[in-house]
């Protein structure tokens, strides 16, 4: 299943609520949440973690894995704990009007 083009980055915000994570990490904590149903690449993955920083939604440090290598970890901002509410909200407020449409259309 292919995902909705800006829904990236409210998936990765939302898994971030929970502590900070490494790329390859949250793209497994996505694919384990949609039961295999959502596989995120590196090639969406990575671009969408820089362009999250860019807007100061997530930091970025260096750290360890849980296997001993080196990789770069994002956390939330105090403003990307904002975001993660604000788009939630989004997203039932879209899904509620398509709900209604796809029932009455």
């Amino acid at each position: 299943m292919e995902l909705m083009q800006g829904t990236l980055d409210m998936l990765i915000l939302k898994i971030l609520a929970s502590g900070k994570r490494h790329g390859y990490d949250i793209s497994k904590r996505i694919l384990l949440l949609s039961n295999s149903s959502l596989k995120v690449g590196h090639g969406s993955m990575y671009p969408a973690l820089h362009r999250l920083e860019k807007k100061g939604f997530v930091n970025s440090m260096m750290g360890e894995t849980a296997r001993g290598r080196s990789a770069k970890f994002y956390e939330l901002t105090k403003h990307g704990r904002e975001q993660v509410e604000q788009e939630k909200q989004q997203w039932r407020d879209f899904v509620a009007v398509i709900d209604v449409i796809l029932e009455e259309g």
